[in-house]
C-alpha cells in the first residue's frame, strides 16, 4: 500500500519532466534549423572562399576601422565572431 501511494504522488513529476524533455529537444531542433539557414544573404551570394579566392588560408571577418552600426547589427546577425573559414558569409566583409 505504501509504495503504490508514494508511486501516485509521483506520477505528476515524471509527466512534468517528460514533457520539459520534449519542450527542450524542439528548442534544441528549431535553434539548429535556424542556425542552418542563412537568411540575410541570398542564394545567388558569393561566399566568402569565393571572394577570396587568392587567400587558401582564409580571411579573418574582424574588420579594425570604422563601421556603421547597420554593418555591426549584420554581423552580429550572421553570427560572424563564431565563423570559421571557409564558411564565414559574405555578409561579414565590409563592402
Amino acid at each position: 500500500m505504501f509504495m503504490t501511494d508514494q508511486m501516485f504522488r509521483l506520477r505528476p513529476v515524471f509527466a512534468w519532466a517528460a514533457l520539459g524533455v520534449l519542450v527542450a529537444a524542439g528548442a534544441a531542433q528549431s535553434a539548429a534549423a535556424l542556425r542552418e539557414a542563412d537568411p540575410i544573404s541570398p542564394p545567388d551570394a558569393k561566399t566568402a572562399q569565393q571572394m577570396f579566392a587568392d587567400a587558401p588560408d582564409g580571411v579573418d571577418p574582424i574588420v579594425t576601422g570604422p563601421v556603421s552600426a547597420a554593418f555591426k547589427q549584420r554581423q552580429k546577425a550572421a553570427d560572424c565572431d563564431s565563423a570559421v573559414w571557409p564558411n564565414v558569409p559574405a555578409t561579414c566583409y565590409p563592402d
